[in-house]
């Protein structure tokens, strides 16, 4: 794993110690290395409640327990549905904060337009925020990378802030 994620996730994985806090992640594009990241830190049973890869229409219907209706007049990779997975994975687990990403990794885009390198990220708890980023790669293992270290920066941020 890349040496700067496993750095972003021993700072997040401190900070939320540190705070008493705890955080589920549901992510898409990244394949679970924001979790993963998380997870490497020494005593993450102290803050991390679960996550899952929310992949798919069926994964987010069976591990989100969203259906159609929920998502109704939204699009995955977006900054709204980017904040209803981590309202729900905050919800869903009691957690003191939900974190989510959902984009494009490419080699191509999605079927909505969005070229590859596009995301969302999400973060719900004591605050709310949401983002956008396009790396402008084709390159899907560096852009998996982009997007876990763009999401574990924007919760180390809101937490130091």
């Amino acid at each position: 794993m890349d040496a700067s994620l496993l750095a972003l996730g021993l700072r997040v994985g401190n900070l939320l110690k540190t705070r008493g806090e705890t955080v589920a992640v549901a992510e898409s594009s990244t394949g679970g290395l924001i979790a993963a990241s998380l997870l490497a830190v020494p005593g993450a049973s102290a803050y991390f409640l679960g996550g899952a890869v929310v992949y798919t229409r069926r994964a987010r219907h069976l591990l989100m327990d969203l259906d159609r209706e929920a998502v109704t007049g939204m699009r995955s990779a977006s900054e709204p549905y980017a904040l209803l997975l981590a309202r729900t994975s905050q919800r869903r687990f009691e957690a003191t904060w939900g974190l989510s990403e959902t984009g494009a990794t490419g080699p191509s885009g999605n079927a909505y337009g969005d070229p590859a390198g596009h995301t969302c990220l999400a973060l719900a708890g004591p605050v709310e925020t949401s983002t956008m980023l396009r790396t402008g790669s084709d390159d899907r293992l560096a852009n998996m990378i982009a997007f876990a270290k763009a999401s574990l920066t924007l919760f180390a941020q809101t937490l130091e802030s």
